[in-house]
């Protein structure tokens, strides 16, 4: 396990080697959107989730459509992502459960009630879960919060910066978060994304070509030459 000030250099080496994502509209989406966005996010990269969502904002009228629309027509707007069905109809649950609730599709109220209580809202959603609501509370309310999907997890794991045997989520985001100032929040999570489709795969990850390579106990010790055992000389018994 990597001590505290190389856990830094760690970090350090992620904002400094890992590819900047431009934040773009993201950063300013109203919290109800950020939501569906937060869905078709988690588990993948910058890139395909603002194509998936930005298929959504513009393939319908308006939310309200999307809501009253098959769980296949919402499916084809996440087109290449994992899970499209399971995204799919957990988007038209929270859109259902919302205009059940509140007759609307926004959700600004949320900032008036501070970020513990916003959070604490967030979960009562049936589509709601730990990544959506870490992923709101930091890009929308100003709370600091690491979303932890499996990229995330499996990369700070192979990179040292968490426990292997650490298997909590409140635990490893609480970790992550006296680690990586919050400031800089969003900008690790994209990074450490990226750095999950490019490089750091489940299996067969590309570690030859990762930036990261010099930081990762996993890189590391997946490159370290094999010694092979002496030849025997010949006739030797």
């Amino acid at each position: 396990m990597a001590t505290g000030i190389n856990k830094q250099k760690i970090v350090s080496a992620i904002f400094s080697k890992g590819k900047k994502i431009p934040q773009g509209e993201v950063t300013t989406l109203p919290v109800m959107e950020q939501v569906i966005y937060s869905i078709c996010r988690e588990g993948t990269c910058a890139e395909l989730a603002d194509k998936a969502y930005k298929s959504l904002a513009e393939g319908f009228f308006d939310w309200n459509e999307v809501r009253v629309s098959s769980t296949r027509e919402i499916e084809d707007c996440l087109h290449g992502m994992s899970r499209p069905i399971e995204r799919a109809t957990r988007i038209i649950q929270f859109l259902q459960e919302l205009f059940e609730t509140t007759y609307s599709f926004e959700m600004e109220f949320l900032h008036k009630k501070g970020v513990k209580q916003a959070t604490k809202h967030l979960s009562r959603y049936q589509a709601a879960n730990d990544y959506l609501g870490a992923w709101v509370t930091q890009r929308s309310l100003g709370g600091h919060a690491i979303p932890l999907d499996s990229p995330t997890l499996r990369i700070t794991k192979r990179l040292g910066l968490v426990d292997k045997s650490q298997e909590e989520t409140a635990e490893i985001r609480g970790s992550l978060e006296h680690l990586i100032p919050k400031a800089k929040g969003a900008e690790f999570t994209d990074a450490i994304s990226q750095i999950a489709v490019e490089f750091c795969h489940d299996s067969n990850p590309r570690c030859p070509t990762c930036p990261l390579v010099s930081e990762c106990q996993y890189g590391k010790a997946r490159l370290k030459p094999v010694k092979k055992s002496p030849k025997a000389k010949p006739g030797a018994k």
